[in-house]
């Protein structure tokens, strides 16, 4: 059985928004992203979540230059499909309808609606084998 991507906490979560705005940064970069009074230990701080992440595949270090730059190694999108599943697996026995209904009724706005049904339509006249 293939093993299950570990998940990102919400520390390394922080440094993933930022490296997703952003596109790369440097340690320091982000350091002072995070913690603009910062110090030596949020630096050191830093440095941990980023050697997690990278552990996790979630960042990617590219050691051409000095200092070294990071960058995301997971889009926002594959993150939010990851945590929607384990929250689906964990509620709703890995169905993912109650979720999406839950969203639809009680959280969009009348245009998110519409976006929605836009996107729906699109994906019905994809053709098949795609999506």
């Amino acid at each position: 059985m293939p093993r299950k991507p570990q998940d990102v906490t919400d520390a390394e979560l922080a440094i993933l928004q930022v490296l997703w705005d952003r596109g790369s940064a440097t340690v320091r970069e982000l350091t002072e992203r995070l913690y603009p009074t910062g110090t030596g230990s949020d630096l050191a701080t830093v440095q941990k979540l980023l050697k997690r992440l990278e552990a996790k595949r979630c960042v990617r270090r590219d050691r051409s230059s000095w200092p070294h730059l990071f960058r995301p190694g997971i889009a926002r999108e594959e993150l939010i499909g990851r945590r929607l599943q384990t929250t689906a697996d964990e509620l709703c026995a890995g169905s993912l309808e109650p979720l999406v209904t839950h969203l639809v009724r009680s959280r969009l706005t009348a245009d998110q609606r519409e976006k929605l049904r836009g996107l729906l339509s699109e994906l019905e006249n994809e053709p098949k084998g795609r999506g």
